[in-house]
């Protein structure tokens, strides 16, 4: 805003007050009949102060910069609407980290405690001769990785939240879990198209591109004004003092006032080249910023695209990956009825049980990036507000 008025600033008045004191030492040398001249010395300052005011009258190259200012401020407002979609993401994901970062924990220490169990049973089948010394130690091998996995999932936790502190500048933030059972809204409007022509027109890149060019597109015109003329309106009051006179009247105390208004013309005859040269500058800026803004252009649509599909993507990932827990879950408990009746052993188990946790984990995870997904499509498109973070707040566990 401040930019603005700064170039609003060539079509007011503008107000100057001037001063100078100086000083002349004049030697008058007069003839006279007499044998001897006589040397006169005259010491006269002289005080000057006035006030000076100018109005322009016809300046375009002034009303120009003028919108040109205005359009700065439109940049400048397109670039915090960047800045706060931007956050918007920053915060979500940190928050979003967090919670995958604890379903990691919580995962592994449910495998964890899985794996004792079967170690257990495996150390107690050993002693009755039911088993082999290798149920038993394949048992404890997966038990130890797994406390290994729990201390790398307890430290990436502690990270996760001192990330998410920093970014909101509060300390202990407890995210909410999604409310169980989990319901991810689908995507609308489910057309492609609909979000790239968003982002093409809406999206804070490309107003900054757009707005660009249009002040590239001026500074051609404010170049073009070189060759033609101002007029500016002037006045002045001025006062001028010579407590010991002047050259033409010496020893003679003066005081002069003056005023004075008028109309300034200047017209521009030849300027060695100058104007010329400059319009074909701001012609070669105007076609880059044209590039630029194709570029950009082209860099949303891209980006939309690829978040919409990566959202859609995510969601098929999520529906495969809930059959893929239920199935996990089938096959674990086959796996522990085969091992009860002695037509499985013990590693059978063990891989069951990896498998439905690193399922649920990915399931965990794949939800997230979908939610996540979904607030980076509309900031591709460039319509991401609080609102939409408030209806991802609607899913969470209250």
């Amino acid at each position: 805003m401040s930019r603005s008025e700064q170039a609003r600033a060539g079509l007011l008045p503008t107000v100057g007050a001037q001063a100078a004191v100086s000083t002349a030492h004049t030697q008058y040398r007069v003839k006279t009949p007499t044998p001897l001249a006589q040397n006169f010395d005259l010491h006269g300052p002289s005080q000057q102060a006035a006030i000076v005011a100018s109005q322009p009258l016809y300046r375009p190259a002034n009303r120009i910069t003028f919108q040109q200012g205005k359009r700065s401020v439109e940049i400048a407002m397109a670039q915090m609407d960047a800045a706060e979609q931007d956050l918007l993401i920053r915060v979500s994901q940190a928050y979003f980290d967090v919670l995958a970062a604890q379903d990691t924990l919580t995962v592994v220490q449910a495998q964890k405690k899985a794996i004792s169990e079967q170690l257990a049973s495996a150390k107690s089948n050993f002693e009755l001769g039911n088993a082999t010394i290798t149920d038993s130690r394949e048992a404890q091998a997966r038990h130890d990785l797994a406390s290994a996995q729990e201390i790398a999932a307890t430290n990436d936790l502690q990270v996760k939240r001192l990330a998410l502190d920093q970014i909101v500048g509060r300390a202990g933030i407890a995210p909410l879990p999604l409310a169980q059972p989990v319901r991810l809204p689908e995507v609308q409007p489910a057309d492609l198209n609909q979000w790239v022509d968003t982002a093409e027109s809406t999206q804070p890149v490309v107003r900054q591109a757009m707005i660009a060019l249009d002040i590239a597109r001026l500074e051609t015109k404010k170049a073009e004004t070189g060759h033609l003329p101002t007029v500016d309106l002037q006045a002045s009051y001025g006062i001028q003092r010579n407590p010991n006179g002047m050259t033409s009247q010496p020893f003679v105390h003066s005081r002069a006032t003056s005023a004075s208004v008028g109309v300034a013309l200047n017209v521009p005859l030849f300027a060695g080249f100058a104007v010329q040269n400059r319009v074909k500058e701001t012609l070669s800026l105007e076609e880059k910023a044209q590039a630029d803004l194709d570029n950009a252009r082209r860099s949303v649509a891209q980006a939309s695209r690829a978040a919409y599909l990566g959202v859609q993507s995510g969601m098929g990932q999520v529906k495969a990956l809930e059959a893929a827990v239920e199935s996990s879950q089938s096959a674990l408990d086959a796996n522990l009825l085969g091992y009860q009746v002695g037509v499985r052993i013990n590693i059978d188990i063990l891989n069951a049980q990896s498998q439905l946790y690193q399922t649920k984990r990915d399931l965990a995870k794949a939800r997230y990036d979908v939610l996540m997904g979904e607030l980076k499509l509309r900031q591709a498109a460039g319509i991401l507000g609080e609102e939409d973070v408030a209806k991802v707040d609607a899913l969470l566990a209250k």
